[in-house]
């Protein structure tokens, strides 16, 4: 729907601002790259933007408030605001409701239509304000421009959207139903990424081992399938994959695990609670011990591998007891990180309407403990690596003289001093270790296969 406003200047410069998941990132970073096919360029570091894109992030309670009170920081001091667009989850959820309640925002664009962002930018000059969530069959990603510009880490979406309906989770209604893109088109993004600098590439999804297609012979491929002619890229020197599902973790993937070895010795496996009915409340469909079973099945093919997970404390008639349950499966993983929230009822969300909701200082007291446990953890994990000797790839200069930054194989952050360039894979011992990160001693440069 389109409604009048007056009339603006083409925008320069632009801005985009994302929030929330590395799929947003993602997609962040492809509507820079449409802006930029229309001749409109980044703003400098500073300086007020012509065009600000807020691609914005729906999982976390009172998502909506925050974007408004964004829209309302970006008016500057003479009282104008810039050309405003909202993209992502919450322009999905909210629609017009955004452009109802915030005057200054022009564009509103869903996750599945911010292809259509120059064509929506190109009417808010002309006056038209305008809203497009429709979630269209065909896919998106045919109409982005191909990929030029890459860091020596990029992200690469190969699924979206998510038919688990976890009772907690607005995904589904914000994402749509669950779309593998296809086989070839993924190959031809992945190698562009990499002709444009691209040293590792993570494979993003909603579910992305719920991934599936076609081979180039006719042949049907999961995720595994995928990662291994990935590998025959040469200058591709590692492969991640996130954010997976225990229900879609495959034996087949499983042993891409051992063997394909440029797929990184990491795993982010969301269990969410360690207490088998708060898992049937959320609608996880999968229990302790089967999450255990996949783990251990991991660990079997790949002993020196990394786990990372979700957690949601205070989930509605979530007990003392039940929480208990939680502690007791983290210490039984032991993991190298984890993500870990406060439960936050989401309009439209069976949960949202539960009994039995957890007080608020009940939930910080429970989250408390968890991620004590988990910082107990993650340090446990990142002392063991001293002394290790392995690859890092070199992200950004450090802040000191001579350093550089990178990430190890099981994604921590290393500090190391010494002669490197951004996208080199270098050998690194592990002299210390801090709770976030490690530093390192510089050995040799390493091969350009290595891990």
């Amino acid at each position: 729907m389109q409604t009048p406003s007056s009339p603006v200047a083409n925008p320069k410069t632009y801005r985009v601002k994302s929030f929330g998941c590395q799929m947003n990132v993602y997609d962040g970073e492809r509507m820079a790259e449409l802006l930029a096919e229309q001749g409109i360029a980044p703003a400098p570091e500073g300086e007020d933007a012509d065009l600000v894109v807020l691609n914005t992030c729906h999982i976390r309670e009172k998502a909506a408030e925050k974007v408004y009170s964004d829209i309302g920081r970006l008016k500057r001091d003479d009282g104008t605001s810039p050309l405003i667009a909202v993209a992502g989850c919450v322009a999905q959820a909210e629609g017009e409701e955004i452009m109802t309640r915030a005057p200054a925002v022009k564009m509103v664009v869903g996750p599945q239509a911010y292809h259509r962002l120059p064509q929506m930018v190109a009417e808010a000059v002309a006056g038209r304000r305008a809203t497009d969530t429709d979630m269209p069959a065909e896919t998106k990603f045919d109409a982005l421009p191909r990929r030029r510009r890459s860091g020596p880490s990029a992200f690469l979406t190969v699924q979206e959207g998510c038919d688990k309906f976890c009772t907690y989770c607005v995904v589904p209604y914000t994402r749509g139903a669950e779309i593998s893109r296809p086989y070839a088109a993924l190959i031809d993004e992945a190698k562009r990424l990499v002709e444009a600098g691209a040293r590792e590439i993570t494979l993003l999804g909603q579910n992305v081992n719920a991934w599936s297609g076609e081979d180039a012979k006719g042949r049907a491929v999961g995720l595994d399938g995928l990662a291994r002619e990935l590998a025959a890229i040469p200058e591709l020197a590692r492969i991640r994959y996130t954010t997976s599902h225990p229900n879609d973790m495959t034996q087949g993937l499983i042993d891409a695990h051992s063997e394909i070895a440029k797929l990184m010795p990491f795993l982010h496996l969301p269990v969410q609670a360690g207490n088998d009915r708060v898992l049937k409340a959320m609608n996880r469909s999968h229990t302790v011990e089967s999450y255990l079973k996949i783990l251990d099945r991991v660990r079997a093919v790949r002993p020196d591998i990394a786990l990372s997970g979700d957690f949601i404390v205070g989930f509605p008639g979530e007990t003392e007891a039940e929480f208990a349950d939680t502690l007791k499966l983290v210490d039984a993983v032991g993991y190298s990180q984890c993500y870990s929230f406060k439960y936050s009822p989401r309009a439209g969300t069976p949960a949202a309407t539960m009994g039995d909701q957890v007080p608020a200082a009940v939930m910080d007291e429970r989250l408390q403990r968890l991620q004590a446990a988990l910082n107990r953890d993650q340090a446990a994990f990142n002392a063991a690596t001293v002394g290790k000797t392995c690859t890092v790839l070199v992200e950004r200069r450090g802040k000191l003289p001579g350093q550089w930054l990178g990430k190890s194989p099981w994604l921590q952050s290393v500090h190391f001093i010494g002669e490197a360039a951004i996208g080199d894979l270098v050998t690194v011992e592990i002299a210390s270790a801090g709770p976030n990160s490690l530093a390192g001693v510089l050995k040799v440069p390493a091969d350009a296969s290595a891990a």
